[in-house]
């Protein structure tokens, strides 16, 4: 019986280690259909004397959403990246010139930066937040809830135009006077170099600032 039952716990015990094996490259949208089920299963056996608070609710699908968006985008820059190549410096000179957008500090140099915001769709109040190098809050200004691009001038909360520097960009989520939720904003900014460093693709942008090719979302002819 002792040998049985020792046989019987290898087993199950392969049997799991097999299945962790295969489950390990499952793409991150399989934990999306894992995020709806344990959320539907929270809604439905929630305390109906103590129930989920929306706010809470609201930013699960919020991080959700986000979540999702980044994948897709993944996937896309992904296809981009394959047909490019990394050996073919070729194709990359095509890059140069382009106006990239990405999640990235900012060189301001006097010309006005354009920010591309991604605001929670169901927040009643969103806010573009601009800080410097070291974190100190330079601007709040309350935008629109939409994705269209806003632009920054360089001036501070008093009105006064900063030092060319770098600056950073969050932009703020509000529902019911209550932060949902706080993300680092895209911009756009030319591509003056690209580079093959590891096997990675990484474009300089104007100002100096470098970034991976895969966290570009967008490219664009100069405007």
């Amino acid at each position: 019986m002792e040998i049985a039952e020792s046989t019987t716990q290898q087993t199950s015990t392969a049997a799991v280690q097999s299945t962790t094996s295969a489950a390990a490259p499952t793409s991150v949208t399989s934990d999306f259909d894992s995020f709806i089920k344990l959320l539907t299963a929270q809604a439905r056996y929630q305390d109906p004397m103590d129930p989920i608070d929306s706010t809470e609710f609201a930013s699960q699908l919020a991080q959700f959403s986000m979540v999702e968006q980044q994948v897709l985008t993944n996937d896309m820059l992904a296809a981009l990246y394959g047909l490019t190549g990394t050996s073919n410096m070729a194709s990359l000179a095509s890059w140069v010139g382009m106006e990239a957008r990405a999640n990235t500090p900012m060189y301001f140099d006097g010309d006005p930066i354009e920010i591309s915001p991604n605001p929670y769709i169901l927040a009643d109040e969103v806010y573009m937040v601009v800080t410097d190098e070291a974190g100190n809050e330079i601007q709040r200004t309350q935008i629109e809830v939409s994705d269209d691009s806003v632009q920054w001038h360089g001036y501070n909360t008093s009105g006064d135009l900063v030092d060319h520097g770098v600056y950073n960009f969050t932009i703020e989520s509000y529902v019911d006077d209550e932060l949902v939720v706080a993300d680092p904003a895209e911009v756009y900014a030319r591509i003056d170099e690209a580079q093959v460093i590891q096997g990675e693709v990484v474009l300089v942008l104007e100002g100096g600032h470098s970034v991976l090719a895969t966290s570009v979302s967008a490219l664009r002819s100069p405007m």
